[in-house]
């Protein structure tokens, strides 16, 4: 009985320590923070990803994957139910790819945002939303390895043909007729420095004698271009400064219309005034004329006096015309 009752109580300590133990790792590793929860639907692949895997913001861990389900909504795509602590800037632009961790092959969420970034993202248990899915480097490595090894193929299948049969006689016949092409060009080579090789060498001494005077009269013509665009400079320069010639010009029309105003002032009306004087001369000396014409005998004995008239002592009556 003593036997049994020690293993009893051995199991029963033993028990007990195992569940003080579970208890003491829940609590270590149990979440006291606050969290939001959002969904992701990926339409590819999500190998390597578990749940309780961690979500990264920019490489900082700021949550957890908390489960990885088929997307009803949507038909192929996997479905992630993720809890990203509250502080983390979840915002309308925010976007998420599958990370992968060294060498162990194990997948983590990446979250990450575009500049500028949008409004923020509040999570909501019930009705969590979803935060777009690209794709990660893997799967853009994988994609561009396809396209890759297409083109690598094509470039194969174009080799074999460029060194099929009829190509490579093709190619011989070429290779044959560019050797006698630099065959005939060395003959003709040694021809002409043989025969005529000191006459081209003349005619190229002169050739470039002539060049060099025609540069040297062309750097002349350069020369005495740049002088007369040097002096029309100078000229202009002198011209348009203050007191110049331009300046002078601006003063002498200047002088002209003042004369001109002065004349208009003073002038004028004087030869106004002379000309309506000697319209009044002219016309006394008319009417002298006329008087010399009327009564000659007054040049020598003047006008003598006046007839005396009606009423006046010595008036006298002219003589009535017989009827």
């Amino acid at each position: 009985m003593e036997n049994k009752t020690h293993a009893i109580a051995a199991g029963a300590f033993v028990l007990v320590i195992a569940a003080l133990l579970v208890a003491m790792a829940v609590w270590l590793t149990r979440d006291t923070g606050e969290h939001s929860v959002f969904e992701i639907s990926s339409a590819e692949g999500v190998t390597g990803l578990q749940s309780q895997a961690s979500v990264r913001y920019r490489g900082v861990r700021v949550g957890r994957v908390l489960s990885i389900a088929l997307d009803r909504a949507t038909p192929g795509n996997v479905l992630i139910r993720i809890a990203v602590d509250q502080d983390t800037p979840v915002t309308q632009t925010t976007f998420a790819s599958l990370g992968f961790q060294g060498v162990t092959g194990l997948a983590f969420i990446q979250l990450d945002d575009s500049v500028p970034m949008g409004a923020a993202l509040q999570g909501d248990d019930d009705n969590p939303p979803r935060i777009p899915m690209r794709p990660g480097l893997i799967t853009r490595l994988s994609d561009q390895g396809v396209g890759l090894l297409k083109r690598l193929d094509e470039a194969t299948q174009r080799v074999n043909q460029l060194l099929a049969e009829p190509n490579q006689k093709k190619m011989m016949d070429a290779i044959n007729n560019l050797g006698q092409a630099a065959a005939g060009i060395s003959q003709l080579s040694d021809q002409a420095s043989q025969a005529k090789l000191p006459e081209l060498a003349q005619e190229t001494s002169a050739t470039l004698k002539s060049l060099r005077a025609v540069s040297e009269r062309l750097g002349t013509s350069a020369d005495s271009v740049g002088t007369s665009a040097d002096a029309f400079k100078v000229m202009s320069k002198r011209m348009s400064e203050p007191g110049g010639t331009l300046d002078r010009i601006a003063e002498g029309t200047e002088t002209l219309l003042a004369t001109g105003q002065t004349l208009n002032a003073t002038l004028v009306p004087r030869l106004n005034r002379t000309v309506d004087d000697t319209g009044r001369t002219l016309r006394h000396i008319g009417r002298a004329v006329e008087s010399v014409n009327n009564n000659p005998q007054a040049l020598l004995l003047g006008n003598g006096s006046p007839l005396p008239g009606p009423g006046e002592p010595g008036f006298a009556e002219p003589p009535r015309s017989a009827r």
